[in-house]
């Protein structure tokens, strides 16, 4: 080969080189977004921080303290809070265990050992670890079984089981005059399409599902035999949530021991059911149940999306109980599903006690997004039970770890498909 070949093939490869080089760079650049951050940040385009509170900001001193809205009651707080259900920012009705007395918390309060448990253990323990749990503090029906439920009075009071609050989180409605009939009341909701807004709840425990007027005066219908569990026409095993698809029908999830959905038209007549006890914890099977805790629709597509818990997994149904589709949550532990939601945006949301986390995954499954921090903070989570959005798309949770509810504005400029959807447009 003449000198004069070499120094042609090696310009020929450097220009090849250069093509080559260049091709990369436009691969790489055409592959980035224009905004910075966006894809995967709540706030694209954000410089610092962190999606601590993924795309909303928690709203300080929400609700008040208890003492603010009823006298004598100085020294008491909210016990194990299940649901909530804002029927506009200025009316959220709250469905809680009654009332626990307040802890000291933080620096300050002294710590005991306590040898009888453990070696170097003390209480209350610090850096920001929960001191009480309060799912367990408080026994259902109010009542004490033994001594290991507390003492009434003392240790926790059967008060102030449903309550409304205010946007400003004052508390504006006590039905008291029905906390008598409650065992645990599990689930809040109002039909979309009920131009009349008649508030509905489940009450697990108990083994019944009550409608109310919008007033909560008037008890219209009940569901169920309060106080004696079943899995016939007449009774429940723990219900646990329910979903209206329409104006004429809902769907109830029976439930903790049950393994079924029902379907009813809004005077209460069943319509249907589906569901067959599974084997935990890996039932795969199609309408296999263990723990039907959770349920949630799509009005568009008529699908009912079902929380299998203790199975770790969605199952996917038409309206008629017709299996379609479902996906994991992903490892168990530490992962636990409580409820399910979906919003006018079609996302499905998850609340995950295990992970203290909400999940977002489009309607066919594909997990998108997820945020959340455990602990006590205002905005940090420790066990979400049963949450939903106003119409402003405010987000409120109901914690039954903690036993408080929470309240949550979408932060400015926040990407939409991070935000938990609105409720589906209805005739209020």
């Amino acid at each position: 080969m003449t000198r004069r070949t070499i120094k042609i093939a090696a310009v020929c490869m450097a220009l090849v080189a250069v093509i080559l080089v260049n091709n990369r760079l436009d691969t790489v650049q055409g592959q980035q977004k224009k905004t910075p951050g966006e894809g995967f940040a709540a706030v694209p385009g954000l410089k610092g921080g962190q999606d601590v509170f993924g795309p909303y900001d928690p709203v300080q001193q929400w609700p008040k303290p208890l003492a603010e809205s009823l006298p004598n009651h100085a020294g008491w707080t909210w016990s194990q809070s299940t649901d909530v259900f804002p029927e506009s920012p200025d009316r959220v009705i709250v469905a809680q265990k009654g009332e626990l007395p307040t802890l000291p918390m933080g620096r300050g309060a002294g710590t005991t050992w306590l040898p009888q448990i453990g070696p170097s253990i003390k209480f209350p323990v610090g850096g920001g670890v929960p001191v009480r749990e309060a799912a367990s503090a408080t026994p259902s029906f109010g009542k004490a079984a033994d001594a290991s439920d507390g003492r009434p009075g003392v240790d926790w009071r059967w008060e102030h089981v449903i309550v409304v609050f205010d946007r400003n989180g004052k508390m504006i409605e006590d039905w008291s005059q029905w906390d008598k009939i409650w065992g645990r009341p599990h689930d809040v909701e109002i039909s979309p399409y009920d131009p009349d807004k008649h508030i509905w709840i489940v009450d697990a425990d108990a083994h019944f599902v009550s409608e109310f007027t919008h007033d909560g005066k008037t008890r219209l219908l009940t569901l169920g035999t309060p106080g004696m569990p079943g899995t016939d026409d007449t009774h429940f095993s723990r219900p646990t949530f329910m979903a209206f698809m329409d104006a004429n029908t809902w769907y109830l999830a029976d439930g903790y021991d049950g393994t079924r959905v029902i379907k009813y038209d809004m005077k209460g007549k069943k319509l249907l059911e589906w569901g067959m006890k599974g084997t935990p914890p890996n039932e795969k099977r199609p309408g296999y149940f263990n723990s039907v805790h959770g349920i949630a629709v799509d009005p568009t597509t008529r699908r009912v999306y079902v929380n299998d818990r203790n199975n770790g997994r969605v199952q996917v149904f038409d309206e008629n109980g017709k299996f379609l589709d479902q996906w994991d949550f992903g490892p168990r532990p530490p992962m636990n599903i409580h409820s399910i939601y979906m919003g006018a945006n079609h996302i499905l949301w998850a609340a995950d006690q295990g992970s203290n986390k909400l999940l977002a995954y489009d309607a066919a499954g594909h997990f998108l997004y997820s945020w959340g921090t455990f602990g006590t903070c205002q905005g940090c989570q420790w066990g979400i039970h049963g949450f939903a959005t106003d119409k402003e798309g405010n987000l409120y949770t109901a914690e039954v770890r903690t036993g408080r509810v929470q309240k949550y504005a979408p932060r400015k400029g926040a990407n939409p498909d991070f935000v938990v959807g609105k409720p589906w447009p209805g005739v209020w």
